[in-house]
């Protein structure tokens, strides 16, 4: 992949746009380029934190277990997304499992760039603590989600969300193919995959969606979206 087409993915993601050039320019050239095959294991909970990450292509899905095993998926981190400075900066372990779906590229910045970037350059700082208030506002969003919506309107939210994002990485053109199975989404909801076909299929009747195999085409958000104040 060359830096020109590595630039352009980072300047999709709002956080990253809004750096001072020289210091995108750092970021970018103190990072390294990681593969990932489907599935394979990024880092597990718990582990040390070894670097800070960008999507490039692919995606990551973040995910922790219950004791009886069942996956509990927190999110999936699309294109453009930066993510692992939390760990980075209290030197706590990771909080969750990451795995890659589909082949995955990766950027990598190794703990000690980033540490000497906290430690020399005050903007950095500055702007880092941008992205942690972004991660606690997207924290608060998912109490309120999970503790006041019913799970019809969690799903409206999540795929309104993922359309958003979708469009985000397209540069603003309208995107509305979500590559996303049922069971998947069921996870992200901690439902059963019954339930979210039921919800999907009401959706599709209403023509809100539309439902391929392991896709979700999305017709009118400004509907999910209301449906998402349920």
């Amino acid at each position: 992949m060359q830096t020109n087409e590595i630039h352009k993915i980072l300047k999709q993601n709002p956080w990253f746009a809004s750096l001072p050039e020289d210091l995108a320019k750092q970021l970018q050239q103190k990072c390294k380029i990681k593969h990932l095959h489907d599935k394979q294991l990024l880092h597990q909970k718990n582990d040390l934190a070894d670097g800070f990450y960008c999507v490039l292509t692919g995606r990551i899905r973040a995910s922790n277990f219950t004791l009886e095993g069942k996956e509990l998926v927190l999110t999936w981190i699309q294109p453009g997304n930066w993510f692992g400075e939390i760990s980075l900066i209290d030197g706590q372990p990771r909080t969750h499992d990451a795995h890659a779906e589909g082949s995955t590229t990766l950027l990598r910045m190794p703990k000690s760039a980033f540490d000497l970037l906290m430690a020399t350059h005050q903007s950095w700082q500055r702007h880092i603590m941008r992205l942690l208030c972004q991660r606690v506002r997207a924290t608060f969003s998912l109490i309120d989600e999970t503790g006041c919506l019913s799970l019809k309107g969690q799903l409206c939210k999540r795929l309104s969300l993922m359309q958003q994002g979708l469009e985000e990485q397209h540069q603003g053109t309208m995107a509305k193919e979500l590559a996303i199975s049922q069971d998947s989404l069921a996870q992200l909801i901690n439902s059963s995959r019954q339930t979210v076909n039921k919800i999907l299929q009401g959706l599709q009747a209403d023509k809100v969606i539309t439902l391929g195999y392991g896709k979700v085409v999305i017709l009118d958000r400004s509907i999910l979206e209301a449906l998402s104040q349920i």
